[in-house]
């Protein structure tokens, strides 16, 4: 069994495009959505849910207004300007500014703050037509992505193990932060998927630094090649001096976002387009890579 990570420097590089083509081509695999902070591949997949976990993600202040005397000394000290008078004038916490460090907890003279477990996220196994996938949702600014995403990791492994399913396929978050970093951990191979754009070929670069460092395997694909010729050619000048190989160019298509609107990949939607052959050949390169 081999975790296949499909990752890009950048949002709206295709990532995601590329899982839901594979899910309709691949065979016995499992399926996980690391994108944490903003899952979407349910929106293709739609997974029927089957089993939902709380995720704890930190603790966040809370202030009791009948034991607070609103001595102003919290609010003074708070450091990431998370409590404020609210309507009333006794201080309140914001809970997306909130970190959770307790600092306001332990000067409190009278008591009147205590910190919560903050349970504001949760984490899914469901199925879907093309096979079990697991995926989380966290709430807007809440911390700990990169331990969700080990989570979920982990419990997919185990149901690929149960099933004898010989791939995960796993949908990466954008970025180099904590989430792709999670997600490159103990990864056997990750899918580079790079858009023919600076923004897009500068944050493909770093991205690779960073799975290099992990001395993972990396294949990669260019999607929308042509929409810029220009920088196809320079991402696949920088490929072949890296060495990373090019399992294939996926051209821009305006059936990829009928398709979505229509919530099918782009097999499913349109099987004998130019894009559906060409999703198919990189999916039997990297079965093959595989065995």
């Amino acid at each position: 069994m081999r975790e296949i990570t499909i990752l890009s420097g950048k949002g709206g590089a295709g990532k995601t495009s590329v899982a839901a083509a594979f899910a309709s081509l691949a065979k016995n695999v499992v399926f996980c959505d690391n994108d944490v902070d903003a899952a979407d591949l349910h929106l293709i997949l739609h997974p029927e849910i089957k089993e939902t976990h709380e995720f704890d993600s930190g603790t966040i202040a809370k202030i009791n207004p009948e034991s607070c005397t609103n001595c102003g000394l919290c609010e003074e000290s708070c450091r990431f300007d998370a409590i404020h008078p609210n309507t009333t004038g006794m201080p309140e916490v914001n809970p997306f500014q909130c970190e959770g460090c307790r600092l306001c907890e332990r000067i409190c003279p009278v008591d009147a703050i205590t910190s919560v477990q903050n349970n504001n996220n949760h984490w899914f196994v469901s199925d879907t037509r093309f096979g079990p996938m697991v995926h989380a949702r966290m709430g807007a600014g809440e911390e700990n992505s990169g331990r969700l995403v080990t989570e979920i990791r982990k419990k997919a492994k185990e149901i690929a193990l149960e099933q004898n399913a010989g791939i995960i396929i796993s949908d990466g978050p954008p970025g180099i932060g904590c989430p792709a970093i999670a997600s490159v951990t103990g990864t056997d191979m990750v899918l580079l998927v790079v858009e023919p754009s600076r923004s897009g070929m500068h944050d493909a670069k770093r991205l690779y630094e960073l799975v290099k460092s992990f001395n993972i395997p990396v294949v990669a694909l260019i999607n929308k090649f042509d929409i810029n010729l220009e920088i196809t050619a320079e991402i696949g000048a920088f490929l072949n001096e890296n060495k990373i190989p090019l399992l294939g160019k996926i051209p821009f298509d305006p059936q990829l976002v009928e398709s979505m609107v229509k919530e099918q990949t782009i097999v499913e939607y349109s099987p004998d387009s130019n894009m559906s052959r060409e999703f198919g050949m990189i999916w039997q390169k990297i079965e093959n890579n595989n065995n």
